[in-house]
């Protein structure tokens, strides 16, 4: 059975992280590893939360992963809480990651243009450096904007312009260098649907949505796992994000029907059957 190990946090409530992860990979039939970075009473949009830091035991942790001896298919990060929680993120990957690891590393940092308030310019610049060494990235247009240094409101200027979508992927192209082999722009708004952009070293494709109310909690973290557990399957990566397209699609419009709150997520697990459509 192949193994993905995914370094994230889990939270009580809130479909996200972990608790998004675990149950998209095992549905696909691999072990999900859970390395747990922080266990919240609930994800940080609600108004109020319990927050259990782990970074002091990640060394400890590690050590034990390593008696065990065991590798891994794939790696798969997300948020990362700190600058010395991207240091230690980074060292396991160095540690973990071999050449047949598929490594990819969701940049979480931003939204609509602003990094996130629990993040500074110091984390910003490791959590780039991180996706530096990653196989896919899938950062939203506000992370992309960082990684390769360009304004946000320069892009969104564009927004209305109709070769907006080329754009934003000659955007993406520049990051592409070795061994970062593919980056998957998500959640781009234009003329009323959502793409999801993939550049690859010699190749764009786009995969279009429908738009089903305001954005939801989580979505990023599955679309990665998706991805992330395709990938390792060998599963070309345009099917893998037209997949991921599909269930998300699905989940969201059935959150949005039954006007769930946003920092819930949305109702996955109703759909996990279409994963396994390709």
């Amino acid at each position: 059975m192949k193994r993905i190990a995914v370094i994230g946090d889990i939270s009580g409530f809130g479909r996200c992280s972990l608790t998004a992860a675990i149950p998209v990979i095992s549905s696909l039939g691999m072990e999900c590893c859970p390395f747990p970075t922080a266990v919240l009473s609930a994800q940080t949009g609600y108004g109020s939360y319990h927050l259990i830091d782990l970074t002091s035991e990640f060394s400890a942790y590690e050590r034990e992963w390593q008696k065990l001896g065991y590798t891994f298919d794939g790696i798969l990060t997300g948020y990362i809480a700190s600058s010395a929680q991207a240091d230690l993120i980074a060292s396991f990957i160095k540690k973990f990651k071999s050449e047949n690891t598929v490594l990819l590393v969701d940049p979480v940092m931003a939204d609509d243009g602003e990094i996130y308030k629990t993040y500074n310019q110091k984390l910003c610049e490791k959590v780039s450096e991180i996706a530096k060494s990653a196989d896919i990235i899938t950062p939203n247009l506000s992370e992309l904007c960082i990684l390769a240094g360009v304004k946000y409101s320069d892009v969104i200027a564009k927004s209305e312009d109709g070769d907006y979508i080329e754009f934003i992927d000659s955007i993406a192209e520049r990051l592409i260098t070795n061994p970062l082999k593919a980056v998957i722009v998500t959640g781009v708004r234009f003329k009323g649907e959502i793409y999801n952009i993939v550049r690859e070293k010699n190749s764009r494709s786009q995969i279009k949505s429908k738009i089903f109310g305001s954005s939801y909690s989580g979505t990023g973290d599955l679309f990665a796992s998706v991805i992330c557990a395709k990938t390792v399957q060998g599963v070309p990566l345009k099917t893998a994000v037209n997949t991921a397209s599909k269930f998300l699609e699905k989940s969201v419009e059935s959150a949005y029907k039954e006007n769930a709150d946003r920092n819930g997520g949305i109702n996955f697990q109703e759909f996990l059957e279409v994963l396994k459509d390709d």
